[in-house]
């Protein structure tokens, strides 16, 4: 089906384009990487999301789970200052969003929203305390666990340990749902999944997974797990990672032994001196894409096309992992600044522009509506 590029123009002026998934902030904190300048590295910054013609992206505060609390909360905060510092230090193209409300606002006025979300529950130290602080901060979601299970919940990386939520984890939805923050089961065990599904009262959201079908990957969905997180009225935002969307790609990734060594290596080795990690992770990366090469679009608008079909239209939204999927990305899809070719993909596939506005950010704002506003 031959698109003409001016409905695509048309339909992303139209759009509210919200990205639940970025891990530009890792780069921002650590290597004081510039929002406002166009990068020839990295995936996210103000020129690009303009060209990509981007409303609003959750910028992930994310901490290795190897950390200690007082580590992980420390760095937790700085993330999320140095975010609230960008948005006043570029005030006239940011602004923080913490509601649906004002997304569409910064729209109105022609400025992109940042938005927060927690990546991994072990930030809260198992205290209700410290959520309410993020909550005050801004946060307005939060992925119970990352890739190792939280004290309170079990992860899809890690053994199981607790068989889903323990009593704390239930608390711990249940104190989010009474705030207002959106209850994240990305990375999260199967059985934590349909734990939380019993549990919160709050539409879920999964901010970056795909579809268990096409990549038998723990952090993907299966077709169930979709079908009933549509039927609470949730949204799964697909991920971009070339890793979670082709089996066959991430069998090759998996056997690069050598590459593979020496990312942990580099962990090791320069833990102290991230800007210098930084800088030797993107040569590894580019060595591994060389190697690996880049799955074809068509790979990523099968999940979307798949996620559509069994959870239904109104349940499917854009977590892209961009600046954390270590460059390895689908042809067409490198940067923010192509959306403009997922837009033109869906509608090659037959998706009309009301399917794909909602897709693009119409799904997020109606779960945003239905939760992040304080209850009593």
């Amino acid at each position: 089906m031959k698109v003409d590029p001016a409905r695509v123009d048309r339909l992303l002026r139209q759009a509210v384009v919200l990205d639940l998934h970025c891990d530009t902030t890792q780069l921002m904190l650590d290597e004081g990487y510039d929002l406002a300048k166009l990068h020839d590295y990295a995936q996210v910054d103000l020129p690009r999301m303009r060209k990509g013609g981007v409303t609003g992206v959750f910028f992930s505060i994310y901490t290795p789970a190897r950390l200690n609390p007082v580590q992980a909360i420390r760095r937790a905060l700085l993330q999320i200052d140095t975010v609230r510092q960008e948005t006043r230090r570029l005030a006239q193209d940011l602004v923080l969003a913490t509601t649906a409300a004002q997304v569409l606002e910064a729209k109105k006025q022609g400025k992109i929203a940042a938005l927060l979300g927690i990546e991994g529950g072990h930030m809260i130290d198992s205290n209700l305390s410290i959520l309410r602080t993020y909550y005050e901060l801004g946060v307005r979601y939060m992925t119970l666990t990352h890739s190792s299970n939280s004290p309170w919940a079990d992860s899809s990386g890690d053994q199981p340990q607790h068989h889903g939520l323990t009593e704390l984890g239930r608390q711990v939805v249940r104190e989010m749902n009474r705030l207002g923050m959106m209850v994240d089961i990305s990375h999260v065990s199967d059985k934590t999944f349909y734990d939380v599904l019993e549990t919160s009262t709050a539409p879920p959201i999964a901010s970056h997974s795909s579809c268990r079908v096409y990549c038998k990957h723990p952090r993907n969905m299966t077709d169930d797990m979709l079908r009933a997180l549509a039927k609470k009225g949730g949204v799964v935002h697909i991920n971009y990672y070339s890793g979670f969307l082709d089996e066959d790609f991430k069998s090759r990734y998996e056997a690069l032994k050598e590459e593979n060594r020496r990312e942990q290596q580099i962990d090791t080795d320069l833990a102290a001196q991230p800007r210098r990690r930084s800088e030797e992770q993107r040569k590894l990366n580019a060595v591994r894409l060389a190697k690996l090469g880049r799955p074809p679009l068509s790979r990523l608008l099968d999940h979307f096309e798949h996620a559509a079909k069994v959870a239904g239209v109104d349940h499917v939204g854009l977590g892209s992992d961009f600046d954390g999927v270590s460059d390895l990305l689908p042809e067409g899809m490198e940067d923010i600044s192509k959306t403009p070719n997922l837009v033109r993909g869906l509608m090659e596939r037959g998706f009309s522009d009301e399917a794909i506005l909602k897709i693009l950010g119409g799904n997020t704002l109606r779960v945003m509506r239905a939760t992040t506003e304080p209850r009593p």
